[in-house]
């Protein structure tokens, strides 16, 4: 690539989400043979405060930015100046990222097509584990110039380029380079070969980091669709640009169809708490209103009763106050007396009544029996499904190819998944113990909702 000219780039920044954090310095070197032949460097203003930890790494503080240009200020020329030469930076997607969000804060839409070469250096040196700048500098001689500061880094940058078509054959580098730049936007640490087997089926994937820690499970009807979503060159996301930045590796388990994936995603993310899926891995212990025959007011029961209970059950709360507050919403929407209802605590005329939110059951002016009638009628439109047949039942799915897929669930617990239902798999299942689960509870409502001729229900013995 050295018939043309390249931008070798680096930033400085105030952090690292690119939505949020801005620029405090650009170094931008024009190279062609090797050779600068041209540079834009300049401090610039964020308009924010440097946090002290990183002025304390580049070195960067309030004070040196309080008279540089703004971004916006020197948008229009920076942004000609680059023009449409291809940018080389180390851990491309970040740099690039930051330059899109600056171009587009100023009103300018900013495309190029960038070169990462801690990816090009992964496919250069497969034999070697680390690939982050300093590990380069040092294993090709070459002298740190001004670490993390912008022209420092990128002048580095540059001599490693050089370095490097001195070590590897220039169409070995040609090669690689234009591979990549052909491919997706993928992270710099995950192996493109990883991707090359992504089926167009259903199924769960899972994206992992460094030391395999778990990053994030999904799911989709079309695996190989889904997961390049999460590349894309639309690098506006901060959670998108995080999720790239630390993959390193990617699995995936196929299943029959969308049914098994969900209700694996569900199960997955449960038992292992990625941390980028913030919202289906909690497990807060649910809580549920009962309201037996007899009984003059509902009672919480926990999540040990719910898949189980013989009772009507009324709402799935994450927490004790949730479910407080949903019965106390529906007694102001209904003129329900709070304190027949458990709700707060006093006799005689409640404070609700006084200012006519309470028809008097308190006081003797409703009976207890229309009370409950009237609570119970309102609390009809939190009744928790109950389990409709008397224990476990397998869900059949057929995939696209015509196989079947048994889902066994007991009382809304999911189990597990098996090809057949002959007796030691489904032996091996119901040594489980079920723990109900909001999210699994929802799923399979959805489906028995659509009444769909597809799922097969066999209540098993």
């Amino acid at each position: 690539m050295n018939d043309r000219a390249l931008v070798f780039l680096d930033l400085e920044t105030t952090g690292t989400r690119t939505t949020r954090d801005r620029i405090t310095e650009i170094a931008a070197l024009r190279v062609f043979d090797g050779e600068v032949i041209d540079c834009y460097v300049t401090l610039v203003n964020p308009q924010v405060s440097i946090p002290p930890h990183i002025q304390q790494l580049t070195g960067i503080n309030d004070a040196m930015v309080s008279n540089a240009p703004t971004f916006e200020t020197l948008a229009n020329d920076f942004f000609a100046w680059l023009g449409r030469d291809t940018i080389v930076a180390h851990n491309a997607r970040f740099d690039y990222s930051f330059l899109r969000n600056e171009f587009a804060r100023a009103g300018l839409d900013y495309a190029a097509r960038p070169l990462c070469t801690l990816k090009l250096s992964r496919r250069l040196a497969p034999e070697h584990a680390h690939h982050n700048l300093d590990a380069l500098l040092s294993r090709h001689g070459l002298a740190s110039q001004s670490r993390h500061r912008a022209e420092g880094d990128a002048r580095s940058l540059v001599a490693l380029w050089k370095c490097w078509h001195e070590y590897y054959e220039a169409e070995q580098i040609e090669t690689l380079a234009q591979a990549q730049m052909r491919q997706a936007s993928l992270p710099a640490h995950l192996d493109p070969a990883r991707l090359a087997d992504l089926p167009e089926r259903p199924g769960v994937y899972l994206f992992y980091g460094e030391n395999r820690a778990v990053l994030y499970i999904g799911k989709s009807i079309n695996l190989r669709s889904r997961v390049l979503s999460h590349f894309s060159n639309n690098l506006s996301s901060d959670k998108k640009m995080r999720l790239a930045q630390q993959t390193h590796d990617i699995e995936w388990q196929e299943t029959a169809g969308d049914l098994g994936a969900q209700l694996q995603e569900a199960h997955l993310i449960k038992q292992l708490m990625p941390v980028h899926n913030r919202m289906l891995r909690r497990q807060s212990r649910l809580v549920s209103w009962s309201w037996p025959q007899g009984d003059d007011a509902p009672a919480l029961v926990d999540q040990q009763r719910l898949a189980f209970s013989e009772q009507a059950l009324y709402g799935l709360f994450r927490s004790r106050r949730d479910a407080v507050n949903a019965l106390k919403q529906i007694a102001v929407d209904y003129r329900l007396c709070t304190q027949t209802l458990g709700l707060v605590r006093g006799k005689g005329r409640c404070f609700d009544h006084q200012l006519r939110r309470c028809l008097g059951v308190c006081c003797g002016e409703e009976s207890m029996e229309s009370h409950a009638g009237r609570a119970r009628e309102a609390l009809e439109r939190l009744r928790v499904q109950q389990w409709p047949w008397p224990g476990r039942v397998a869900f059949g799915e057929i995939s696209q190819d015509g196989e079947r897929a048994w889902h066994i669930v007991d009382h809304w617990c999911y189990l597990g998944s098996v090809e057949s239902l002959d007796r030691d798999r489904l032996a091996a299942l119901g040594k489980q113990c079920p723990r109900f689960d909001v999210d699994t509870y929802k799923i399979l409502n959805r489906f028995l909702a659509r009444q769909d001729d597809t799922l097969e229900i066999h209540p098993l013995s």
